[in-house]
């Protein structure tokens, strides 16, 4: 049977950038491209020399968005776009004057796209206007992928940055499944990219339109130039503005299967007796195409044995630190779950299930259904965790940290176009074993775009937590005190960035499955940038004099906190960066004191100071680059001075290294005490699917070294094997931290895990 599928070309023939004034990007429309039919698909091994891509005419039209917003593209480029009935086709020639200027950057899947240059190519496959897959590579042939929800902007309805990405904008930490490979001339460099339907989520089969856009990244110039021209204050994730593509897309359900296997062994040498135990597991995940917009995913057993470590922090307020959720299983589709106030005040933050206190707690089963039922995005999960103990060191027995919880999310929002949309949320606790001991969430949320520049964001939330009988309830005022509610603006230029914002949670608000770093305040912030051009000036880009602040009441009107930020940034052309001045005016208000070390007890009051904060780097595309930073100025009541460094070496695309250091020193009328969190980072590429990854890290506070060490072989979609060695040594005196110098916990993971296709 002959394999029949289509193709489209998108070309440009790139020149000198121009004296003459070229079209903005506001003045332009969309570009389109048709599909043009292929007797069979290319062999996806970068070289671009199949019959498939020839004798096609091509298409004009990538312009800059940086440096020079609507030149053309300073490079000769061109694209074509395919298809056969199992899947899409891309393949790039990305033509270079200077073959030696090629920046190749790290050989690891997902890693940064900034340092390097890139080709990505962005699906909207529903032509919604604001959500889509994203496939890149660089040089080296790595795999990235993501996903975009509302057009990229996070915070406001839901989440900031996730680990390399974010919830309600860009998520990183979707892993599809597709091929790419990379070649290299003395012409240049050229991408291949085979994406199979059943990775990607649309409407009916059949003939229809999808948003496309395309973007080609230049290191050496730090040039961005993209398909569908946009203006220079969006970047390739402002959906609304792509082109579109015309293609015949099949009608198929994804069925796919991924089981694991895992042995350990784990020592703890805080106990009574340390000995290694040593377990195993199996367990895995599927995926159902339910159709093909909507999808169930299934897991038995999970496991997290190959996520990253935490990065440690050092803490010197009275509130929680946020760490972001770093495992595959929650973050795909994250955005769709995303609402409240980013790390501040979320409705629904994953780390909760399976975690308790940085221990892990057995996840028996799970679903999650994500997708589009009509106008309306959907999204449902549900996971049942096990009860979880831990040996008490001081009691010698064994104590319980969580029951057995049965955690559920159901979210619907419907989008209405230009970045609007109104949704709700509803996310639940239940202890199964004990039905009073339960907690509800529920929330709305809402955008709303007008024109190009300028969007409004909001949400509400109420929660319920059982009192126990004879107990007062926690809170006052409406509801009990547990609700929240939030609202901002945003008005985004080539100029001008302004944004502003309120934010109100009562001194009961309990999202449990959520995030609440403090409760019972009012929250006001801004923030004005003016973006300050310098096209006569070819190695400096621009200037960016900004000013903001924030500040903190409770609910009776006592001002706990403000600062007001005055600042200026300079950029240069090849990504160099500094600030000056930076000053900060600050203030912090206890109503009782605040015991920020042990024995150094703050006293309640008001106190007003003035800091000065610096941070620079050098371009970070180069093999060894540098960032250093501090802070320096009045801390309660006293000082505080805290100096930061990172230094970075790459050796082409194998090897990547940095080490970080950050050192606190605080001096206060009650006392002073310095602390210091030091990180090493190091990464061996074998191929882009073969690594070694080291993080090593010393915590000042806890006089603890934790070292992580993770072998990967990856096959497809975030599978493959794992072979992971995590250490926890104590460095600290006896008389100090109360615990013995040297070994706390150790362990050894080895993990298999297989993507098998039953959707053939």
């Amino acid at each position: 049977m002959r394999t029949v599928g289509y193709i489209a070309v998108i070309t440009m023939l790139g020149a000198p950038a121009l004296l003459h004034a070229q079209p903005s990007p506001d003045d332009q429309q969309p570009p389109t491209a048709q599909a043009s039919e292929i007797a069979a698909p290319p062999v996806i091994d970068g070289r671009l020399d199949d019959d498939a891509w020839s004798g096609l005419e091509p298409l004009a039209g990538f312009t800059q968005r940086e440096p020079s917003e609507g030149e053309p593209v300073s490079q000769r480029t061109e694209v074509r776009v395919g298809h056969d009935d199992a899947a899409l086709y891309i393949g790039a020639w990305l033509f270079e004057e200077d073959p030696s200027g090629i920046v190749t950057g790290q050989t690891l899947r997902d890693a940064s796209l900034n340092d390097s240059d890139a080709f990505v190519v962005v699906l909207d496959t529903y032509l919604d206007r604001q959500n889509g897959f994203v496939f890149g590579t660089t040089p080296a042939g790595i795999e990235y992928d993501g996903q975009v929800t509302g057009e990229g902007v996070g915070g406001g309805r839901g989440g900031g940055r996730q680990q390399r990405g974010s919830a309600g904008g860009f998520n990183l930490n979707w892993d599809g499944s597709w091929d790419v490979a990379t070649t290299r001339d003395d012409r240049g460099w050229y991408a291949e990219m085979r994406i199979p339907f059943s990775t990607l989520r649309y409407g009916a089969g059949g003939a229809q339109d999808w948003g496309l856009n395309l973007e080609r990244r230049i290191r050496r110039n730090s040039e961005q130039s993209t398909w569908a021209g946009l203006p220079r204050q969006f970047d390739v994730y402002r959906i609304s503005l792509a082109g579109t593509l015309a293609l015949e897309a099949p009608a198929r359900r994804t069925v796919t299967v991924s089981p694991y296997a895992l042995v350990d062994g784990f020592k703890d040498y805080g106990a009574a007796s340390p000995a290694v135990t040593f377990g195993r597991q199996i367990g895995g995940d599927a995926k159902i195409g339910l159709n093909q917009s909507l999808t169930l995913d299934l897991t038995v057993n999970t496991d997290f044995a190959q996520a990253e470590v935490d990065d440690q922090q050092v803490n010197l307020t009275r509130f929680s630190l946020f760490f972001p959720e770093k495992r595959a299983f929650f973050l795909e589709n994250a955005g769709t779950f995303a609402v409240g106030a980013s790390r501040s005040a979320e409705l629904f933050f994953s780390r909760r299930i399976g975690l308790q206190g940085g221990r892990e707690v057995p996840i028996q089963a799970g679903a999650r259904m994500t997708g589009k039922v009509g106008d309306f995005q959907i999204g449902m999960l549900n996971i049942q965790t096990d009860e979880a103990f831990h040996f008490n060191d001081e009691t010698g027995l064994s104590e319980q940290i969580a029951p057995a919880n049965n955690f559920g999310v159901l979210r619907a929002y419907r989008e209405f176009g230009n970045r609007s949309q109104l949704g709700a949320i509803f996310v639940s606790r239940l202890n199964t074993a004990d039905s009073e001991d339960h907690n509800l969430t529920y929330g709305i949320d809402g955008r709303l775009g007008i024109g190009e520049a300028l969007t409004f964001d909001g949400w509400a939330s109420l929660t319920t937590t059982p009192v126990p009988t004879g107990e007062e309830a926690p809170g006052s005022g409406f509801n009990g005190g547990e609700y929240g509610f939030a609202g901002g603006m945003r008005y985004v230029t080539r100029d001008w960035q302004v944004t502003t914002g309120y934010r109100q949670v009562g001194d009961a608000f309990n999202p449990e499955v959520g995030f609440v770093n403090r409760r019972g305040y009012r929250h006001l912030n801004f923030r004005f940038l003016r973006h300050l051009r310098t096209e006569s000036v070819p190695w400096f880009r621009e200037f960016r004099p900004h000013i903001s602040g924030n500040a903190f009441w409770t609910l009776g009107g006592f001002n706990e906190s403000y600062l007001f930020h005055f600042d200026n940034h300079f950029a240069f052309e090849n990504g160099a960066f500094f600030q000056l001045p930076g000053f900060n005016l600050t203030g912090e208000g206890l109503e009782a004191p605040f015991e920020i070390r042990e024995d150094i007890i703050i006293p309640a009051g008001t106190y007003h100071n003035l800091d000065w904060e610096f941070r620079a780097n050098t371009n970070r595309g180069a093999p060894l680059s540098a960032s250093v930073g501090w802070g320096l100025g009045g801390f309660y009541n006293g000082t505080r001075f805290g100096p930061n460094a990172t230094v970075t070496y790459r050796y082409r695309d194998k090897l990547t290294a940095s080490v970080n250091a950050n050192y606190f020193d605080v001096r206060l009328d009650q006392g002073g005490f310095t602390t210091a969190v030091a990180r090493f980072n190091a990464s061996y590429s074998f191929t882009p699917r073969l690594y070694l990854q080291t993080n090593v890290q010393y915590n000042g506070d806890t006089k603890d070294v934790g070292t992580n060490v993770r072998l990967g072989w990856l096959d497809t979609a975030g599978t493959g094997l794992y072979i992971v060695w995590n250490d926890t040594s104590h460095t600290g005196s006896l008389d100090r931290t109360g615990i013995m110098a040297g070994p706390k916990q150790r362990q050894l993971v080895v993990k298999y895990s297989r993507l098998f296709n039953l959707s053939g």
